[in-house]
């Protein structure tokens, strides 16, 4: 039997649930008693990151709570009656708010999570083009039957999946406060999915595994948080035009180009028109857009129709528009191509998008063709386009391409009917590059990505924004500006200040074991007043690396040390051992997990290196001869040498790939 952790590819791949507590709102998805005096509103939110690999993974959220210090859980989402599902990959680095409720003032020192557990309740579809050596071809259903959910329980047709979250610090609700709570599924993280092939299997087995991906990652500032397009129908125009109620819909799986369905929801949610600086509004219907600053002149013909909305958090919680479109078809609202870009073509002025059925959707780039980058702190920013036409889609930025595979894209288009679409708009969500890092400098660095598809690499410098720029706030809520970066999966450890570039290079420059290789999402200027065009880097993430599977030397095994311990491994095909630190620091510990193989049931199991009975198998089973399979970052000024983030070990039934 063979056994392959789902690869670590581009991308950070965190899925997370974030719940922002805003003062203001209206509507619920479950209520608790109180008054405003001692409640809070909480909106109920998921995000994510992407892999080049699939296009579709869907899981459905079946409830939501709060665990507060002293009595019962409070709910703070609850699905409809037909639970919808939520495709994690169209949700890179964006949040899409799925619930809202007031919660009491209080401590929440957890939160608990139900998923839906049934054949079939999990979704993978694979992208259109997934990278070489991916075992599934493209646009590729997985049939339920190879899918296979851990920990789920009850009956059938009613199974589910309970998670509960320890939170790294207990969220504080006060009256009429703003908060947020982020928890997170690490799509990359090896054990989430795992493939394996049973004996005499045609086709590999995929086990889902959501204890342990998930984790809680604080986040501070709500005004930088960027949404998803919000599906819904509106409901009421407000007395003094200035705010639009809708009920939220969602979009029906597996989606459909021609007829596109919907399942409402009882979440109502209020957004503003933005008075200061205008809300587009596009008449789909009339093919007309106008921009508006209240919602007096279609006060009268909104209600009922179906929309689309870009809306954006400002200070209190409060959600404004920044584009609204509007027909009184779902479908018409719903169609605009949403996804990852696939590839771009500059010489035809075409590019393709991934659907969420992991088929690629042909673009093209009219002359008239607006760019937006959406930056949501901004108000003005998030409304003005920062390139037209097929000047800016042609045009690079160092070397590397303004619009790159990889980046996350909504296309909204003028006329809905036509084929192949032409863009009207292209909202860039994510900018993100990513690939192996080299020649850092006090200035920037580059990246250098090969893909499948030669016409998409790309190799160019990208530089860091200006030191001086605003760029969120640290784990603590301090203030950062000017790049950071971090090591995958430790946000909270993030290098900032003045040491941060110098760090940096030190680490991408003194590295020889591995490439170092990692991702960046960029922002449009550098947020000075002199750089005011193309692409800078706001941090980097360098995520660890596949070594070669392999085995433990005859003189390296497990060392104890102070904070963990160490092996020498010789990776397949490779003539120099390797040493790999394994750390057993809390908020740093190596990930470790056993795998075996009993009478043909692949078990992965997690072992906690912080839990003494725990270490001591870890220690006994690290030994010369052990096949190990090894994630790892490079230690800078230490060669050959890997920190581990996740460790496999091997039982002699089941083989790593």
């Amino acid at each position: 039997m063979n056994i392959r952790p789902l690869r670590i590819l581009a991308g950070m791949g965190i899925t997370s649930l974030l719940f922002a507590m805003a003062c203001g709102g209206s509507g619920s998805s479950s209520s608790n008693p109180g008054t405003p005096a001692n409640t809070g509103t909480v909106h109920v939110i998921i995000s994510d990151d992407a892999t080049e690999d699939w296009a579709t993974i869907g899981v459905k959220v079946l409830s939501v709570s709060l665990v507060p210090q002293t009595g019962s859980a409070v709910t703070v989402y609850t699905a409809p009656s037909t639970a919808p599902t939520i495709n994690l990959l169209q949700l890179d680095q964006l949040g899409e708010i799925i619930g809202n409720a007031t919660v009491p003032v209080g401590t929440y020192p957890a939160a608990k999570l139900t998923l839906s557990g049934n054949p079939g309740d999990v979704t993978l579809v694979t992208s259109a083009d997934p990278e070489s050596g991916f075992d599934l071809g493209p646009s590729y259903t997985v049939p339920s039957s190879n899918i296979q959910i851990k920990g789920a329980s009850g009956r059938a047709g009613s199974m589910t999946v309970p998670l509960t979250v320890t939170l790294v610090q207990p969220l504080q609700v006060t009256a009429n406060s703003t908060n947020a709570l982020d928890l997170e599924f690490d799509l990359k993280h090896p054990a989430f999915i795992v493939e394996h092939y049973p004996v005499a299997a045609s086709a590999p087995l995929w086990a889902i595994n959501f204890n342990g991906p998930v984790r809680h990652h604080l986040r501070k500032d709500l005004t930088r948080l960027l949404l998803r397009h919000t599906l819904g129908q509106v409901t009421a125009i407000s007395t003094d035009n200035t705010t639009m109620t809708i009920a939220k819909d969602y979009a029906k799986y597996p989606v459909s180009t021609s007829s596109e369905g919907y399942i409402a929801s009882n979440i109502s949610l209020p957004i503003l028109a933005d008075s200061m600086n205008g809300t587009i509004l596009y008449d789909v219907d009339a093919k007309t857009k106008t921009t508006i600053k209240d919602f007096s002149t279609v006060a009268t013909t909104l209600p009922n129709k179906f929309v689309r909305v870009a809306a954006r958090y400002q200070a209190g919680g409060v959600l404004v528009a920044v584009r609204i479109w509007a027909s009184t078809s779902f479908q018409n609202v719903w169609v605009g191509p949403e996804g990852h870009v696939l590839h771009v073509d500059t010489t035809n002025n075409v590019m393709k998008v991934s659907d969420e059925n992991g088929n690629p959707i042909t673009i093209d780039i009219g002359s008239n063709t607006q760019f937006y980058f959406r930056t949501p702190q901004s108000a003005i920013a998030d409304a003005t386009p920062i390139g037209t036409g097929t000047a800016f889609f042609d045009s690079t930025t160092g070397g590397l391409p303004n619009l790159a595979r990889g980046f996350k894209v909504h296309i909204s288009v003028a006329d809905v009917t036509a084929v192949p679409f032409t863009a009207d708009t292209v909202d860039i969500e994510i900018a993100r590059y990513d690939g192996s890092i080299s020649a850092a400098n006090s200035s920037g660095f580059n990246y250098t990505r090969n893909f499948v598809t030669a016409k998409d690499n790309y190799s160019g410098t990208l530089p860091y924004i200006a030191s001086t720029t605003a760029n969120g706030t640290d784990a603590n809520g301090n203030s950062i500006t000017g790049f950071d970066w971090w090591y995958f999966t430790f946000p909270t450890q993030a290098d900032t200040g003045a040491n941060a570039v110098s760090d940096f290079e030190s680490v991408v420059n003194s590295a020889t074991t591995q490439k170092v290789w990692g991702v960046s999402y960029a922002m449009w200027g550098d947020g000075g007043t002199t750089n005011t065009s193309d692409w800078y880097a706001k941090f980097a993430v360098i995520e660890p690396t596949q070594l070669p599977k392999g085995v433990i030397t005859a003189s390296g095994s497990w060392v104890l040390l102070n904070n963990g311990g160490s092996f020498i491994m010789l990776p397949k095909k490779a003539s120099t051992p390797v040493t790999v630190d394994v750390s057993t620091v809390t908020g740093s510990t190596t990930l470790v997990y056993e795998v075996t193989n009993q009478s043909g049931i692949v078990t992965v199991t997690q072992k906690d290196l912080g839990n003494p009975t725990d270490l001591t198998a870890v220690e006994a089973a690290l030994v010369s001869g052990a096949q190990v399979k090894v994630f790892g970052v490079p230690v800078a000024g230490v060669s050959p040498t890997v920190g581990a983030y996740v460790l496999f070990y091997y039982d002699g039934n089941v083989l790593p790939q």
